[in-house]
């Protein structure tokens, strides 16, 4: 009786159909858990078609949006595709134009800049993009201020600062910060492992070790492209 009733919850199990990841969870794992191009750019792509899926059904719908130009701006970084650069940008300043305290909107527009900054050069980004280095750290700013205590927020600000500047001044306070941050999003958890890493050689003050760990802990960082 005990191995009928087991065959049959396994049976009832198997017949639940599996819960799919949201564009969110498929986007993180893309970044910062796909091993090569090929299958981040396969993940981002599912990403985006479930995003527009979304909208398909809500037009209105905020996090399927800020996912969606998440989808394209990380296309763009691995492609290296201006088009696609400047369509996430557009995407990113109209979710924050339409709301003036969505912390991730800040976050993306901040992340947008200065990894443009960090990969081309500023003469380079600013030319071909359009990407500013004062505009990126004020969107930074805003993200943590408005951010709460969400670990993704100063540590995403950390790594980017650290990729620009093996100096920052305010790298380390960010990444405590982020250490001790609240981690509703698998991406705050991995943001919060990112600072807890980056605290040992920036608390041992070396700022290059710090910058170099920094470059591979952002998205994509350790996938060569």
């Amino acid at each position: 009786m005990f191995k009928q009733c087991i065959a049959i919850f396994i049976a009832a199990l198997m017949a639940v159909p599996a819960i799919a990841a949201t564009p969110r969870e498929t986007l993180t794992d893309a970044a910062f858990r796909a091993r090569d191009k090929v299958t981040a750019l396969a993940q981002i792509a599912q990403a985006e078609a479930a995003a527009n899926a979304i909208l398909a059904r809500t037009p209105g719908n905020g996090e399927a949006r800020l996912m969606r130009a998440m989808a394209i701006g990380y296309r763009a970084k691995l492609n290296h595709n201006r088009r696609d650069a400047l369509a996430a940008r557009k995407m990113f300043d109209a979710l924050a134009a339409g709301d003036a305290r969505n912390a991730e909107a800040q976050a993306a527009i901040g992340g947008w800049h200065l990894d443009a900054v960090a990969e081309l050069g500023g003469f380079v980004a600013g030319a071909a993009l359009g990407a500013k280095k004062a505009t990126g750290l004020a969107a930074l700013n805003r993200s943590v201020a408005l951010g709460g205590n969400r670990a993704m927020f100063p540590g995403l600000a950390a790594l980017l600062r650290l990729s620009l500047d093996p100096k920052d001044s305010r790298a380390l306070s960010l990444a405590e910060a982020a250490s001790h941050g609240t981690m509703p999003f698998e991406l705050d958890r991995v943001m919060q492992r990112s600072a807890v890493a980056i605290l040992v050689p920036l608390r041992a003050g070396d700022g290059r070790a710090a910058q170099i760990l920094a470059k591979q802990l952002m998205p994509f960082g350790r996938i060569s492209r």
